[in-house]
């Protein structure tokens, strides 16, 4: 026997008195389940779970140890919180969880020939979006801000919303987050689009003639290695890349470009004289579809959700152990200041799962519970083009 296989014999051997003291903590944390459920108590206290990780990790005197027997008891009682409320079958009282069941209960079919709406002027990224989730026949329409976007799902004049959230060269979509917690909407779909930028210009107009650049802040931004090679041209932001390219060919100057996508180019009759022109060339878009109720349409594998934390110490770690707890793999976690409120964030996150699949009942009161508030935003099934 090597002496790796006597270390794996020991291991196993401690394993075995471990995972014996471990069922009979369980069988006693039953009973604290069926004693708090007797007496009308919540699963949850926070402060006894703080006196207990305090009082094991004095047991150690190595701070990296501290740290590691911190993180065990963390795991132990929230897998003790989860068997207790399968005995007290709380969380119907807690407000997120409580929005959840409503949600639920007025969720929707998919809507047959939806109106849909986007932000930008035809040819813009995200009429190409809603054209690769919808089919190329879906009646779209753009509008100026994503404000108006939000509105028109409000008051019932789209049926769906198609947004970008992130690029993967600039990052996320910040006023699209931000609209996404200010409104009561579900997410219910994503979908994702190649970013190739191109420099276009009325026909005939060389690159020398070039004097101003016109395009959406994420284009300009993301094109910024190739204008810095032209430092004499001014930079314009606009609405959108293909607001820029209609401006461009509407105006008739000759002076003037555009950053706008091949598509955009085409539609608004200007000649492409450079393309691609961003940085990146493995450049994506990200877009999610937007919906004023909650849908689960099948395949769905991916659940958002947003909240807000108690301002104290630990409280984020303590709400990503409920996802480690339950198996569930997060994907992204996206944090934005809350208005009004200096240095407390909202944050965003997305994780692999089914809302109605066994057990994510008792992750979702778990996390219901744990922050201040909570919204589940949708269940969708992620891109896979």
């Amino acid at each position: 026997m090597s002496l790796l296989d006597d270390y794996r014999t020991q291991i196993d051997s401690i394993d075995a008195k471990l995972v014996p003291l471990f069922l009979e903590r369980m069988a006693v944390t039953q009973k604290v389940g069926e004693y708090k459920k007797q007496n009308g108590l919540p699963v949850l206290d926070s402060g006894r779970e703080q006196e207990v990780i305090a009082a094991k990790t004095a047991l150690a005197h190595d701070p990296t140890e501290k740290a590691d027997v911190a993180r065990l008891y963390e795991s132990i009682m929230a897998i003790s919180r989860r068997q207790q409320r399968r005995v007290v079958r709380e969380g119907a009282e807690d407000p997120g969880f409580a929005q959840w069941l409503k949600s639920y209960e007025w969720r929707r079919d998919a809507v047959e020939n939806p109106r849909v709406a986007y932000q930008g002027e035809p040819g813009a990224y995200s009429e190409e979006a809603a054209a690769g989730f919808f089919g190329e026949a879906v009646h779209s329409r753009g509008l100026p801000w994503f404000n108006d976007v939000f509105r028109a799902l409000a008051e019932g004049t789209a049926d769906y919303a198609m947004l970008p959230i992130e690029n993967s060269s600039t990052g996320s979509i910040r006023q699209v987050y931000d609209l996404l917690a200010q409104y009561d909407f579900s997410l219910v779909g994503e979908w994702q689009v190649k970013v190739e930028h191109c420099l276009a210009a009325l026909p005939g107009v060389s690159m020398e003639d070039i004097e101003t650049v016109y395009s959406h802040e994420q284009g300009l931004m993301q094109c910024d290695k190739f204008l810095d090679e032209h430092p004499a041209w001014d930079r314009i932001p606009a609405l959108d890349t293909a607001g820029s390219a209609k401006q461009v060919r509407e105006s008739g100057d000759r002076t003037a470009a555009a950053i706008c996508s091949r598509r955009a180019a085409e539609l608004y009759g200007l000649e492409v004289l450079a393309c691609p022109i961003n940085h990146n060339s493995a450049n994506f878009t990200r877009f999610v579809v937007v919906s004023p109720r909650l849908e689960l349409r099948e395949g769905r594998d991916k659940i958002a959700a947003v909240f807000t934390l108690p301002h104290q110490t630990g409280s984020l770690h303590e709400i990503l152990t409920v996802f480690a707890v339950h198996g569930l793999n997060m994907v992204k976690l996206e944090s934005r200041p809350i208005p009004d409120r200096n240095w407390e964030y909202r944050f965003f996150v997305e994780f692999t799962g089914d809302l109605t699949a066994p057990g994510m009942e008792g992750a979702l009161h778990e996390l219901s519970q744990l922050s201040a508030d909570i919204r589940v935003l949708g269940n969708f099934k992620g891109y896979e083009g």
